[in-house]
């Protein structure tokens, strides 16, 4: 058995009260689904600013009705205070989702984007800290390795932020680095590199690339390529972050705040991306025409390469076996084909 199997068993046979902000968007709703799934007590706190009612909907036709009853949902905003203040009473873990997300977002919007990553999180911290809750895990970003040009990434060297987005990524670390020393209250980031999967919202200018790739070429339609093709991506499917958050919430507590890349620690092109996709909807739907994609400039505040070390988190977590790009693609197309069509639809 591996760690996760044993963290796992021990939750089933000694629940505790979890709180997910963002827990109706892509990655909050899969952690929900998960913990309901070990019959644990969770709060949710979303204010639908990028989640959708659909992914609770969809977590709630999942799960028993039992198990739906441990869940209590909260509407509001962490950028309020007093909400985040109310989510994190009588909470033992807190697994921080909530953000706004989208590198070309944050270029358009630097200000929205701060008051949501960096003044929201302070408020959702030091309500965590003063609620004395045993761990507070929280979602960091492979954008802030920036420019720096080795791979694969490793968490101790970083470069420069290349888009605003990144910038209060980097800021929650510092943030959570500092209340490590002022206060002692240790918390885990995990540096996200590109994941996917069901619920990952298809439709929109920020959409991610995967499911707006999906998407598109189950109606027919062209894709477009930012760049020659060769960019590359740790494109990670998400339930290796639900396991990375479920073993860092139950650490043993670290002295110091800690950052973790969650990613399989390898990459793979647009080129070659756009090929796994194609194969998978021809094997799975019978599609015979498959679009051909587009290829244009590149895109603003976008790295050139990105690959992970997963070495730190093996070694401190016991992060085992994720789930390869490949594989994760055949789950999420699946999923995109047997859905509602109001996932991958246009509103």
């Amino acid at each position: 058995m591996t760690r996760y199997d044993d963290v796992k068993q021990t939750l089933r046979n000694n629940p505790k009260t979890w709180l997910i902000t963002g827990v109706a968007g892509f990655i909050g709703s899969n952690l929900l689904e998960t913990l309901l799934n070990l019959d644990q007590q969770v709060v949710g706190l979303d204010n639908f600013s990028t989640g959708h009612q659909r992914n609770l909907n969809e977590v709630h036709a999942s799960v028993n009705h039992e198990r739906w009853s441990k869940f209590r949902f909260i509407e509001g905003d962490i950028r309020s205070k007093p909400t985040s203040n109310q989510a994190c009473q009588g909470i033992d873990y807190v697994l921080h989702q909530a953000a706004l997300g989208s590198v070309p977002r944050s270029i358009e919007d630097p200000i929205r984007t701060n008051e949501n990553n960096v003044t929201g999180f302070l408020n959702l911290l030091v309500a965590a800290r003063d609620a004395n809750v045993k761990s507070f895990t929280y979602a960091a970003s492979s954008s802030t390795y920036g420019d720096h040009p080795n791979l694969p990434k490793v968490e101790e060297r970083i470069g420069n932020p290349l888009s605003p987005y990144a910038v209060t990524k980097y800021v929650n670390e510092l943030y959570a680095n500092v209340f490590s020393k002022c206060y002692g209250f240790h918390s885990i980031g995990l540096r996200y590199f590109n994941v996917f999967g069901p619920r990952q919202d298809p439709n929109g200018a920020y959409a991610a690339v995967i499911p707006k790739w999906i998407r598109a070429l189950l109606k027919g339609e062209p894709i477009q390529i930012f760049g020659d093709g060769e960019t590359s991506r740790d494109f990670c499917y998400v339930d290796n972050a639900v396991q990375a958050n479920i073993l860092a919430a139950t650490a043993i507590n670290y002295e110091d705040s800690r950052v973790f890349n969650v990613a399989c620690g390898d990459r793979t092109s647009l080129t070659e991306l756009y090929s796994l996709i194609s194969t998978h909807i021809v094997r799975l739907t019978g599609q015979s025409t498959i679009a051909q994609p587009t290829y244009t400039g590149y895109r603003a505040g976008d790295v050139r390469h990105s690959q992970a070390s997963i070495d730190r988190i093996s070694f401190a977590l016991q992060y085992e076996n994720p789930i390869r790009c490949d594989e994760g693609l055949c789950r999420t197309i699946s999923w995109f084909t047997n859905c509602s069509s109001e996932f991958w639809n246009e509103a």
